[in-house]
Order: structure tokens, then sequence, then C-alpha cells
């Protein structure tokens, strides 16, 4: 398991030194057979291999396997836990550009987020009267804490506006 690290920073602007650095390291989550069965409810997507834990034990990976969509999910959260900015009035999930899901993610499973800063640009103010921010993009891996292996990796946008 890797050591917590978090990347602490001021104000949204901070974040246009930091382009190409580590930004740190989450504290260690799992993802559980509950919340696998409550987000097969929230999209529909109760294929067996999420949710029927004993025709999953005969399946071809020994277990239920989370969803991709839902590991992806986690991303924002495991971001907010590697870096924080101290002072904004409005953060923004901006997007996502490349996202593959590396190895399956068994529920009851310790995983990390690790993320490194790929970029960081100003943005004009949204509207009149309203602060300018920076878009920043991050490259996050979701790892198997136990060996610091990706299950999942996504290049994540978002938005800090002053």
């Amino acid at each position: 398991m890797r050591a917590v690290r978090r990347t602490t920073v001021r104000t949204p602007s901070d974040l246009l030194e930091l382009v190409g650095a580590e930004l740190g390291v989450s504290a260690p989550q799992v993802v559980t057979q509950r919340q696998v069965d409550q987000f097969a409810d929230v999209t529909g997507d109760h294929q067996w291999i999420h949710v029927d834990v004993e025709r999953a034990r005969s399946g071809p990976f020994g277990t239920t396997v989370v969803h991709g969509f839902l590991t992806l999910s986690l991303v924002p959260r495991l971001l907010a836990d590697i870096l924080e900015v101290q002072t904004f009035s409005m953060g923004v999930n901006y997007g996502l550009d490349r996202v593959r899901f590396i190895k399956p993610l068994p529920p009851g499973v310790e995983i990390q987020g690790t993320a490194t800063l790929v970029s960081a640009t100003p943005i004009a103010a949204p509207a009149a009267g309203q602060a300018a921010g920076v878009q920043a993009k991050a490259s996050v891996a979701v790892e198997f804490a136990d060996r610091s292996q990706p299950c999942c990796v996504a290049e994540i946008l978002f938005r800090y506006y002053a």
C-alpha cells in the first residue's frame, strides 16, 4: 500500500505551477457489494457478473466485479482526497478524456487513487461579474492498494473558479 500523500494549494491559479507534478495518493477505500447492488439499481445494469454472488463464483473472475462506471465515478472523490484547493467559489467536473478499465475490481478489495497534473490553463469568467478560474486535467489511476496495479485509468478535466 502506498503512503497517503496530498497536495494543497491556496488558489486555483496555483495549479498553473504544478503541471507535470505527481499530486499524491488517496487514502484507501473499499467498494462493497452493497454499493455495487445500489449502483445496479440506479443504472439498471443488473448483469449477473455484478450482482449475483452465487453465480459469479463459477464465472470468469470467481467473484462479482464492480461496474466499470462505478469505479470511474469514484475518480473525482479520490482526486478530492489527493488535491485540496483551499480558496475557490465553485468547482466543476468538466469531463473525461481517455478512460480504460484495465482489470476487474472485486468488491471488498482496497483501492487507492494516484494522480498527476497533466495540464492547467486559465479560463475566462463564465459570466459577467463572476470570477475567472483554471481548467485542469489530471491523470488518475485507481489502483489495487495491495499491489499498486491499476484497475482503471482516466484523464479527468475539472474547473475551479476563483
